[in-house]
């Protein structure tokens, strides 16, 4: 029922402006309405947490030059959670994975800032073909995201 709900009110399609532009790059895949998996253990300032798990959706693209990954609460509206491009410097506080169960992102939280700590991850759960992940440049990437990106992805507001 969540999937025809998500669907029905179009949360985790990607948005118009957006898809053309990914269009415009030589698209490999895409999948929208994806479950991604978030769980978080850890600190940061206004959240402890032993350990959470949340379930969101997204969309997921892979593009002769990019990959990117996007989470919706709302209709017509994705957060990025990934955009980083083939040919970027390849280090940072995020680790990302692509294999045939789909795409998972690790977040070393004290690189991103010392006042973090613990583990917060995201898995969007979508089968990528072989033969796609054949044409990728690589399966692995790495790219720093600014502390806001945490404060978001366990759900604390940020204030700079």
């Amino acid at each position: 029922m969540a999937v025809l709900l998500r669907k029905l009110f179009r949360i985790g399609k990607l948005p118009g402006e957006l898809r053309a532009q990914v269009e415009a790059e030589g698209l490999l895949f895409i999948a929208e309405y994806v479950a991604v998996t978030r769980r978080f253990h850890g600190t940061v300032p206004g959240l402890r947490s032993a350990g959470s798990l949340a379930s969101y959706v997204g969309a997921l693209v892979l593009t002769e030059q990019r990959v990117l990954g996007t989470l919706s609460s709302v209709p017509k509206l994705a957060g990025r959670t990934i955009d980083h491009r083939w040919d970027a410097p390849q280090s940072g506080a995020v680790t990302a994975e692509l294999s045939a169960t789909g795409l998972s992102l690790d977040v070393d939280m004290a690189a991103v800032d010392p006042r973090f700590s613990g583990e917060l991850s995201l898995h969007y759960k979508e089968d990528i073909p072989d033969d796609v992940l054949a044409q990728l440049p690589r399966t692995s990437l790495a790219f720093d995201v600014p502390p806001e990106f945490v404060f978001r992805a366990v759900g604390v507001p940020y204030h700079p």
